[in-house]
């Protein structure tokens, strides 16, 4: 016995041996590149609006509830947490296969030899039957040795792919909140044109009252009643499509909860939404942790990196050790007869492909290519979120200009528009000037909402392209 164990010293001490060994290179961040500070801002506050959950950044209580919903009920984001639910699931699987295999089976046999095989004589002549039976139960054990450090690779490369799945949805979650942010904040805007739209109507209907009269009066021409109405059309027709717009947007909102299209609640106007004015973005190396998205990047990366290391490992000799034991007999009565009926086997084998050298090759050159490909992946990530930020930032402080200007623009020709109107009614100036004044105050609102609406979004893309949303 102990001969015949000794035999399988030397399998078992190269395993031990080779267990220590680890083919592939360790994973290590490649070099990206990163300003000191992001452009538009000079700052070297490392806080940063990324880190603040979306309930203390959406202040707006109907806002909170539409965001609430969308990440209860929102389908693409259910089906991203779906995929890290298998996700926990491979990994669970993947924790035990540097554990043996080990199964159970019973079986029970009869052979039936010809009479004129050299089998069916001996069988014969040897137990006095012209069949055999064979009855069997065994524990069948298999185990192969991490030479190479193949395995833990695929653990490497399971764990990567699990953490991807689970910043991947994050980043789903980023992207959902922002997405019913933005439409919220349009929504809202449509709403406040479509007041603007209205309440001009209104006044270029009496003005077209007024100018009706004063052609009654042979004080203007039929042509100036025909102006002033077309351009009372003009203002109507803004009505129908900013009512579709809203009806779209709402539609919008609808899916993104998981709900069926349909109207949406308010809750503060437009213009009662203000801009968040802490608007801190932190430093750019931050980003590679805090972007859901870059992180993504990185795991799959890491994940392209063991798989290089699993195609070199397949190249090499592999070790395994199978053992069997249990109760064996070629009689039924006999076969729990303990200790006669136990038996033991015990190989160990060590495995080189030969033929396949071609094919593991190539296998391995494909999987550095896809490793290179994933680190440019990962910089090309780094770089947009970047840009992003960069983006949102000077979007940001040049809306505020911007703001200024178009309130101050719209105060002056509110000015305007009411002394047109005085000036028109007392006969010292012409419908031409009323007119002119009136549509400019029309399209100086319009503009100012759409201004504070872009606000909004600037200040929410800016928080998203932190990497805020998910918390």
């Amino acid at each position: 016995m102990k001969k015949r164990y000794s035999l399988l010293l030397p399998v078992i001490v190269i395993a031990i041996t080779a267990a220590s060994c680890k083919v592939g290179q360790a994973y290590k961040r490649p070099e990206v590149a990163l300003p000191q500070e992001f452009r538009a801002v000079a700052t070297a506050d490392t806080s940063s609006i990324a880190d603040v959950e979306w309930k203390q950044f959406f202040t707006d209580p109907t806002l909170q509830t539409l965001i609430g919903k969308g990440i209860s009920y929102n389908y693409d984001l259910q089906i991203a947490l779906k995929r890290v639910a298998a996700s926990v699931q491979t990994l669970k699987q993947a924790k035990l296969l540097q554990l043996p295999q080990l199964s159970f089976s019973v079986t029970a046999q009869t052979t039936n030899p010809s009479n004129n095989s050299l089998n069916g004589l001996s069988i014969g002549s040897f137990i006095g039957k012209q069949h055999v039976e064979d009855f069997n139960a065994a524990f069948n054990l298999t185990w192969e040795a991490d030479i190479w450090g193949k395995i833990r690779r695929q653990q490497e490369a399971t764990m990567a792919g699990y953490l991807q799945t689970y910043e991947a949805s994050k980043a789903v979650q980023t992207q959902l909140v922002s997405n019913i942010a933005q439409g919220y904040y349009n929504l809202l805007m449509l709403d406040e044109q479509l007041n603007i739209a209205k309440k001009n109507l209104a006044i270029t209907d009496s003005t077209l009252n007024f100018t009706r009269l004063q052609r009654n009066a042979g004080e203007v021409t039929t042509l100036a009643v025909q102006q002033v109405e077309a351009q009372k059309q003009s203002t109507a027709l803004l009505i129908p499509q900013l009512e579709q717009n809203i009806a779209v947007q709402e539609n919008a909102l609808s899916i993104l909860t998981g709900s069926l299209p349909g109207p949406v609640e308010r809750g503060k106007g437009l213009f009662n939404s203000a801009v968040p004015q802490w608007l801190t973005p932190g430093i750019p190396s931050a980003i590679l942790s805090r972007r859901p998205d870059v992180r993504a990047k990185e795991m799959e990366l890491i994940a392209a990196n063991a798989r290089a290391g699993i195609a070199q490992a397949n190249m090499y000799p592999s070790l395994s050790i199978t053992a069997q034991g249990g109760l064996n007999s070629y009689l039924a009565n006999n076969w729990f007869n303990i200790p006669a009926s136990l038996f033991g086997t015990l190989l160990g084998s060590v495995t080189q492909p030969v033929f396949e050298q071609r094919r593991l090759k190539t296998q391995l050159e494909t999987a550095k290519i896809q490793r290179e490909q994933s680190v440019l992946e990962f910089r090309q990530s780094v770089l947009t979120a970047i840009g992003e930020v960069s983006d949102a930032l000077v979007a940001t402080e040049k809306l505020k200009e911007q703001k200024t200007i178009a309130t101050s623009q719209a105060d002056t020709l509110k000015g305007a528009i009411k002394n047109a109107r005085l000036l028109f009614k007392s006969g010292m100036a012409n419908y031409i000037e009323v007119l002119s004044a009136q549509a400019n105050v029309l399209q100086a609102e319009l503009n100012l909402a759409n201004i504070h609406r872009l606000q909004l979004s600037a200040a929410v893309d800016l928080y998203r392209s932190l990497g805020g949303g998910w918390k």
